[in-house]
């Protein structure tokens, strides 16, 4: 089986994070500059083969689009460009980042490591990452039962 790759896209910074082969677990992978995000996943799949982009899509509470979502679907055009030959996946981000940090205190770090924001983006990407193999898991015993 292959990997599947997350991504938390930001304006500034890129959070990344990628299955195992079996697609069961969820782990960070790396944070980089958005604007050389896509020559990293180049980079990676030279190495490792991915089958699924699952982007992380905003929108408010009220399921409406952000002023973020302008930029995020222009990613997603981007990275359609780049591998056509990957499919992606859109999910809810809403309360990503909010999970992430909450996740981070509980984790016990420190107030000064908690000020990272590109920690924060690594562990947005695999929160989505987890919500998607949730949600795939759960479609799946839906349509066995």
């Amino acid at each position: 089986m292959a990997r599947i790759l997350a991504i938390d896209y930001g304006q500034k910074r890129t959070g990344l994070a990628v299955t195992d082969n079996l697609q069961i677990i969820a782990t960070a992978l790396d944070t980089v500059h958005s604007k050389d995000v896509i020559k990293y996943i180049f980079e990676y799949i030279e190495h490792e083969t991915v089958e699924l982009f699952v982007v992380g899509f905003p929108k408010d509470l009220q399921n409406k689009n952000t002023d973020a979502t302008k930029y995020v679907e222009a990613f997603i055009k981007q990275l359609g460009k780049a591998f056509p030959y990957i499919a992606v996946a859109k999910i809810d981000e809403r309360f990503t980042s909010k999970i992430a940090f909450r996740a981070m205190i509980d984790g016990g770090l420190k107030k000064s490591d908690r000020r990272d924001k590109a920690m924060i983006d690594k562990i947005s990407a695999v929160i989505i990452l987890q919500s998607y193999l949730e949600q795939r898991q759960n479609e799946k015993n839906r349509n066995t039962i």
